[in-house]
């Protein structure tokens, strides 16, 4: 079975069974190893994805589901001329990430939020930001949330 979508932008053509997690196709065939499986039940949301701007858990989303659809994962976050999106650019800034493995679903997550919520309350940051990570860096995360709503008032990008 086949499965048309969008990448990043571009058109792609997914093979295999419709229940297969887009995770493993992202991962296995388009090489896009950014997104990372964590716990393979959609609760620690290392696999957070964007599908037509909605973060989900690539996990546990099967490719036939994704059929027609836009999806963005953290290798096309980053503008069409390579400029970090704002809350990249933030987790550097504040030095998120430690362990780093959790911190491409973090930043997923982070960029959606942004996205619709412009200045998220701390009270939306903690309601929305629901991955898991190990090492801890919470506050950064959302030291570094604050500063990208900052960067995207400025510029408009989201």
């Amino acid at each position: 079975m086949a499965i048309e979508a969008t990448v990043n932008g571009k058109a792609v053509r997914f093979a295999g069974e419709a229940d297969m997690p887009l995770l493993w196709a992202v991962r296995e065939q388009l090489g896009l190893t950014g997104a990372k499986f964590g716990c393979g039940v959609a609760a620690c949301g290392a696999c957070t994805m964007h599908i037509d701007g909605e973060p989900v858990r690539s996990c546990s989303v099967p490719i036939g589901d994704v059929a027609g659809k836009a999806i963005t994962t953290i290798e096309g976050l980053k503008g069409p001329d390579g400029q970090l999106h704002p809350v990249q650019q933030a987790w550097i800034d504040q030095q998120v990430p430690q362990c780093g493995y959790c911190q491409s679903g973090q930043i997923m997550a982070a960029a959606a939020l942004v996205a619709k919520a412009g200045r998220p309350s701390p009270a939306q940051v903690d309601e929305a930001m629901t991955n898991l990570c190990r090492c801890g860096t919470y506050p950064r995360i959302r030291a570094a949330i604050q500063r990208a709503t900052g960067a995207v008032a400025e510029t408009g990008e989201a």
